[in-house]
């Protein structure tokens, strides 16, 4: 029954309704706008300012991630010249609308026109999605770009037009597996390459196959043979990075990262309902519930049509439409909803699923919208200025402190103080390079060291950012956490090098952390600090250190220069963390 025509013409972009097409353009260039002012305006993330450093050392793959995420973010500024905020994130601003290009025709050819121009309306609103998918970079740019051509290639599989199948002058009643298999292959493993949920969406194609019966033949064909030869040999940077480094990403995602304390390993029912609530805030209560809702809703009447297929042709097709839908969003959202009640998960993990069922949200929608246009209507439009003008609050605060106290442009004298502010986390690279740029000492200090270290991970490539507009210096991580930094660079060739040692004012209330590198050097001086300001307030003060002459090289705990290379161990006493 599968390939059972459903009686629509191809999907075009906005359908054959007049002002549908100029209505879809609007929606996904008015996106555009709002998610260029803010990727323009918005201080650079922690893992943003760390992918930076993945373009500017270019690899087969890395420690935390698979290689895409290098490129996507790479793309800005090696195009610009330009090393900013925006230019790093001009890659997931043109991702995203192929992103939205991709679930609209694949909305469209699954029900209609309409349900993809509402399918790209809430998916346009949803907060998680704009900022996460289409202002952030990260994985999950590209991620969200190849999970969306997934789905529109199994649309066009799974669901041929009548004339297809009148090309094989075949029974309509029958599903004939055709090279787009293959071509799944394909667009699964670019999802892999991206980020490693792509194997989580690979598993679900298999198993929305082996669930429903007409679909089994796919298994079967040959072209399944070519699919994982494209698969495999499309992933060949993968599996080449991890071969020399001891699989060690590998072990990273599916072992360490999960690793917790005997303490804090068991399940909490409580926890998990926790976050469930907390996941459901980042999508906005007004669509994050009716997504689980609708998700709850199809879920039970495929079960019971599982148990009882008992109906129609076109009824049936349809199951397998919201089945397939099913299939691809529902296993990633409960996977981490249910780990949520066993550590902590971040936004963007689940949200592929909820990307997908948007399309069934949507279908939900516009019966909704036939019995009460009015109101539907207000929540699509309450909630979208709704979120636009907290988006606007929120972009004020971060940039000049409106909610700070004190700031110049406080309103209402503030509401939270700046030592309480957690904003103030993000750092102002912008601001950080004019002051060393302005600074003699600071200045001449650069171009006389061989390198630049800090205490943390995440705090190289902020650092990056900001030095290497003015002189290009590598920039590393002396920890026990260095992540890519054990990969990038040897620190045996540094010795007999002078130094630079970056921190944040907090690592500095006590002398633990820089006590640990002493021996590494000849000695260690304070040199100055950065004071960066919002508001005309101090928000952080960086503190500046000249370390002479390294001795030896620093003890990464994992890598090719570490000294059990491919280990993960504990500390080594007397080392910083």
């Amino acid at each position: 029954m599968s390939g059972w025509s459903n009686g629509h013409s191809p999907a075009r972009w906005g359908g054959g309704k007049p002002g549908a097409a100029t209505g879809l353009l609007g929606l996904v260039l008015g996106g555009l706008v709002y998610r260029t002012v803010v990727a323009v305006w918005m201080l650079p993330g922690f893992d943003e300012a760390y992918y930076y450093l993945y373009g500017r050392y270019l690899n087969w793959s890395y420690f935390d991630h698979p290689p895409i995420v290098a490129w996507t973010t790479g793309v800005g500024w090696w195009l610009t010249g330009v090393i900013s905020p925006f230019t790093l994130r001009l890659g997931a601003l043109g991702l995203y609308c192929l992103s939205l290009v991709f679930l609209y025709l694949a909305a469209a050819r699954l029900f209609s026109a309409a349900v993809g121009q509402m399918t790209v309306a809430i998916v346009t609103l949803i907060p998680l999605f704009a900022i996460g998918f289409g202002i952030l970079t990260s994985p999950d740019n590209g991620l969200i770009l190849f999970w969306s051509a997934t789905l529109l290639v199994a649309a066009w599989e799974f669901f041929p037009h009548s004339r297809r199948l009148g090309h094989y002058g075949l029974i309509k009643a029958t599903y004939v597996p055709t090279w787009r298999i293959a071509l799944l292959g394909f667009t699964v493993a670019l999802a892999c390459l991206s980020k490693y949920h792509g194997f989580v969406l690979g598993l679900s194609l298999v198993g929305f196959c082996v669930a429903y019966r007409p679909y089994r033949a796919a298994l079967r064909s040959p072209w399944v043979l070519l699919a994982v030869a494209v698969f495999g040999l499309t992933l060949f940077p993968l599996w080449y990075w991890n071969s020399q480094h001891d699989w060690i990403s590998f072990r990273f995602q599916l072992g360490m990262r999960f690793d917790g304390s005997p303490d804090d390993s068991s399940f909490s029912l409580g926890q998990m309902v926790g976050y469930w609530l907390l996941s459901n805030v980042y999508l906005f209560p007004l669509f994050g519930f009716p997504l689980w809702w609708v998700a709850a809703k199809q879920s039970g009447k495929q079960a019971l049509f599982l148990v009882s297929p008992s109906l129609s042709g076109e009824e049936a097709q349809d199951h397998y439409k919201r089945a397939l839908i099913l299939w691809l969003s529902l296993p990633i959202m409960l996977l981490f909803t249910l780990l949520g009640g066993k550590q902590q998960i971040l936004p963007a993990w689940p949200a592929p699923g909820y990307w997908g069922m948007a399309i069934l949200l949507a279908a939900q929608v516009l019966v909704w919208q036939r019995q009460r246009p009015r109101l539907v209507r207000r929540w699509l439009w309450g909630s979208g200025l709704f979120l636009a003008s907290l988006s606007v609050v929120a972009l004020l605060h971060l940039r000049l402190g409106i909610l700070q106290q004190p700031s110049t442009y406080a309103l209402f004298g503030g509401l939270v103080p700046v030592e309480q502010d957690g904003s103030t986390e993000l750092l102002d690279t912008t601001q950080m390079q004019r002051l060393l740029a302005t600074t003699p000492e600071l200045r001449e200090a650069l171009n006389q060291v061989g390198f630049v270290f800090t205490n943390e991970y995440y705090l190289g490539g902020y650092f990056a950012m900001a030095i290497h507009p003015l002189v290009d210096r590598p920039v590393t991580a002396f920890s026990q956490d260095p992540r890519g930094f054990a990969f990038w660079f040897n620190p045996q060739a540094w010795v007999g090098q002078d130094a630079l040692y970056m921190t944040l004012d907090r690592f500095t209330e006590t002398d633990d952390i820089l006590d640990g590198y002493r021996p590494l050097f000849d000695s260690i001086e304070p040199l100055g600090t950065l004071p960066l300001r919002r508001g005309g307030a101090i928000t952080e003060i960086i503190h500046i250190y000249r370390a002479n002459n390294l001795l030896q090289a620093y003890p990464y705990p994992y890598g090719p220069y570490s000294p059990s290379a491919g280990a993960l161990p504990q500390p080594p006493a007397g080392v910083a963390e």
